[in-house]
């Protein structure tokens, strides 16, 4: 094959249809069985290798009668890539945050160093998870560092962003605001949250209230508790250390002073034992996340 015109460039090809089919079908096969009842999983999976099957045969039939139609493999291939496209753009209109999660966690790991240290999110299960608030991208790290989708409650002037309206909306964030500025959104959020909880998931909340403005953990506000309230699942407390500093925080008024001074710096999701809903005060959660972040700040350089 290599002697043959265009044979390096056919290899290439087809190691990258392995390569990035990985990418695609992975994910996609967590998602399928993360997504599916327990009961039925086993029906759901048979049910996949069967349709595996199917289009394997229907391919294989397909380049045949390609190739007996008078298409060279590079067609053959490029028609091959037109259809994986179009399936790929109709599965993101289908599941939207499959693919969004999947470029979170690359563009994470390019910029970022990201180290997960402490606990185990659950593996299935609602639970309320509370964070500090250090930049702009939190929730972006927090969902690289778990392997579950998670419904992000967010500043509402942040979700109606032209940009992060697409990525928020793709990953069900729930937008928020105060109850003196809007109450309907305030009512909403709070309804979309408990509706998530007792759907079985995971749901993260920035008790602050807003970005940090001196790297220091405010306190927390009392939204969780009505959550709780109506919803008492377990609370995972969680602590978010090295973006204080970098350029999606506010640390700096200008945006060269925020500059980052290394490549791939490290950032750390410190995950924090599992409190029990009737525990879950306010103030107590805020040190659980101090104690966490403490405990993971001497291991990092500046930013």
């Amino acid at each position: 094959m290599l002697a043959l015109h265009g044979g390096l460039r056919t290899l290439f090809d087809i190691a990258a249809v392995g390569v990035f089919g990985g990418f695609f079908v992975v994910p996609l096969n967590a998602l399928v069985q993360q997504r599916s009842r327990p009961e039925a999983l086993a029906r759901v999976i048979g049910a996949n290798s069967i349709l595996n099957a199917v289009f394997m045969v229907a391919a294989a039939v397909l380049a045949a009668v390609g190739l007996a139609k008078g298409l060279s493999v590079p067609q053959l291939i490029l028609l091959a890539a037109v259809m994986n496209a179009v399936v790929a753009i109709y599965i993101y209109c289908l599941v939207p945050e499959f693919l969004l999660r999947f470029v979170c966690w690359l563009l994470v790991h390019t910029l970022y160093r990201l180290e997960k240290r402490g606990k185990h999110f659950p593996e299935s299960g609602a639970a309320l998870i509370v964070s500090n608030h250090v930049s702009f991208v939190d929730a972006l790290v927090i969902s690289a560092a778990c392997r579950r989708p998670i419904r992000f409650i967010m500043d509402n002037a942040i979700f109606q962003a032209p940009i992060i309206r697409t990525l928020a909306t793709g990953m069900k964030a729930i937008p928020i605001t105060s109850a003196k500025e809007d109450a309907a959104i305030f009512e909403r959020a709070f309804e979309l949250a408990q509706a998530a909880l007792r759907d079985g998931e995971l749901v993260c909340i920035f008790p602050e209230g807003r970005l940090t403005a001196n790297g220091e953990i405010a306190a927390f506000r009392p939204g969780l508790i009505r959550i709780l309230a109506q919803d008492p699942v377990p609370v995972i407390p969680i602590a978010i250390v090295g973006l204080w500093g970098s350029m999606f925080s506010r640390q700096g008024r200008r945006l060269w002073q925020r500059l980052p001074r290394k490549l791939w710096h490290r950032v750390i999701v410190n995950v924090g034992t599992v409190v029990e809903p009737e525990r879950a005060a306010p103030e107590d959660l805020r040190e659980h996340v101090c104690a966490l972040y403490r405990e993971s700040l001497p291991s990092l350089s500046p930013v």
